[in-house]
């Protein structure tokens, strides 16, 4: 450890631990009882010089000139942090031998005039301030819309997931899944053959500022989406595709849901998932007017499309009717279907960022 002193009052900068250093510029340093509280104060917590000041009973000023000629000695740590600054005892410090008695000695002292055991006091202090400001009464925030700051929520939630480069939203519509899938995955591929809904997805993208999204005005097995997903018609056994397929209340619009369910599970990387949000069976004969061709599906209707097209361990969850939104559905019975295709022969699906 290099040892240094530089004060106003000491004048020169000495290295304590050199061959020829004089060891009596370290003692100078530690003679003043002031320095040796505040050191001690620093090492049981990092205060700041306003902190230290009191519990010190001093004022700023010369707290400061005491912290600087400690600082300066390589025994104290300072950070800044707006207009505070915060100091700490450094950590190798007390191995010099006079530093640690000057560490014990300076506890003493603390101990003796109250201020070690004020510290909790000064440290409860600094949550003085948001007590006040989350106490005071304001306007309540709508408890049934989604926080502005849902994104923020999503994008640490992501490192959750074990594999989240590139994720499919087939049939987005106007893009109210990429709210979700864009701040999660590095990559989202939005295909609609619905230039209209995509126009209003391309609003949401760029409102939003989702650099990762690409849009796609295609049918899901068209080569625009293949090419995208680094597929191909002959590409048997290939790593290529997505992590993630997700489909929101698109398969009740097929005329062949099985066939649907198989279009989406091919966009698949070996060891991804496919997610499907779908309607349960329901009687209301009047989403037909919302080109429903399907009244929804059971899960175990689900469970076997998902067989058909190869994919495994197919789980059906119902959703609360409280998520469901506000939509013309949001009466509907709604559930999810997750599963997923097998990994490759070498039992190795493709690995996050690869």
């Amino acid at each position: 450890m290099r040892l240094y002193t530089c004060t106003h009052r000491v004048g020169i900068v000495v290295d304590v631990n050199a061959t020829r250093a004089p060891r009596w510029e370290l003692y100078r340093l530690l003679a003043e009882p002031a320095r040796l509280r505040l050191l001690a104060l620093a090492s049981e917590e990092e205060l700041s010089i306003g902190e230290l000041a009191d519990l010190l009973e001093e004022n700023q000023p010369n707290v400061s000139r005491h912290a600087a000629a400690l600082r300066q000695a390589g025994l104290l740590l300072d950070r800044r942090e707006g207009t505070r600054t915060l100091v700490r005892t450094a950590a190798n410090a007390s191995r010099d031998a006079v530093v640690a008695d000057a560490l014990v000695s300076g506890r003493a002292l603390c101990e003796g005039d109250g201020s070690l055991a004020r510290i909790p006091d000064a440290l409860r202090a600094r949550e003085a301030a948001a007590h006040e400001f989350f106490g005071r009464p304001s306007r309540a925030p709508r408890l049934d819309a989604m926080p502005a700051e849902t994104g923020a929520y999503l994008s640490a939630l992501a490192c959750l997931l074990p594999r989240r480069s590139i994720a499919v939203d087939a049939g987005t519509g106007d893009g109210r899944l990429l709210e979700v899938l864009a701040p999660v995955y590095e990559r989202v591929i939005a295909v609609d053959r619905s230039k209209v809904q995509l126009e209003r997805a391309r609003e949401r993208v760029a409102m939003r500022g989702f650099a990762n999204v690409q849009l796609i005005d295609a049918e899901l097995d068209s080569a625009k989406v293949l090419h995208a997903l680094g597929l191909s018609t002959t590409s048997s056994g290939s790593t290529a595709g997505a992590d993630a397929v997700f489909a929101s209340r698109v398969l009740h619009h097929a005329p062949q849901p099985s066939k649907g369910l198989g279009q989406l599970a091919s966009l698949c990387a070996p060891g991804g998932s496919v997610v499907i949000i779908e309607y349960a069976p329901h009687d209301d004969e009047s989403m037909r007017d919302q080109a429903d061709a399907w009244l929804g599906f059971s899960p175990a209707a689900l469970r076997r499309f998902a067989r058909a097209a190869g994919l495994e361990e197919p789980r059906v969850t119902s959703i609360p009717a409280p998520l469901c939104g506000d939509g013309p559905d949001r009466h509907l019975p709604w559930q999810v279907l997750v599963a997923k295709r097998p990994s490759n022969p070498n039992g190795e699906g493709r690995k996050n960022g690869s």
